[in-house]
């Protein structure tokens, strides 16, 4: 079974879980498929808004698919779920992000 079906069938019994739709869309975002990658993290979003690092990973795809305004606007949004958490490292790496965006 490959990860995307593996992950799947654990969130088909257990949607809540968060480190799977993580895993999920990090496995979409690697072969590609952006808008599936992006769905993921904005369900994963929605059901933890304080898991930082799909921040900074869906800013990245965003930013991969050329939507700079909208990456800027998620790095934006996990910067204060940084703060928020106290995660420092994650605040500095989305700053320094969003000032390479622009």
């Amino acid at each position: 079974m490959d990860r995307i079906a593996a992950l799947s069938e654990i969130l088909r019994q257990n949607p809540d879980d968060t480190f799977a739709r993580y895993g999920l869309a990090m496995e979409y975002s690697n072969q590609g498929d952006l808008d599936r990658a992006l769905a993921e993290f904005a369900i994963l979003l929605k059901l933890n808004p304080d898991y930082t690092a799909g921040y900074f990973m869906a800013a990245q795809a965003l930013a991969q698919a050329a939507r700079t305004v909208e990456a800027k606007t998620m790095l934006s949004n996990g910067i204060a779920s940084a703060r928020r958490t106290g995660n420092s490292h994650a605040q500095s790496e989305m700053e320094a992000m969003l000032a390479e965006l622009g």
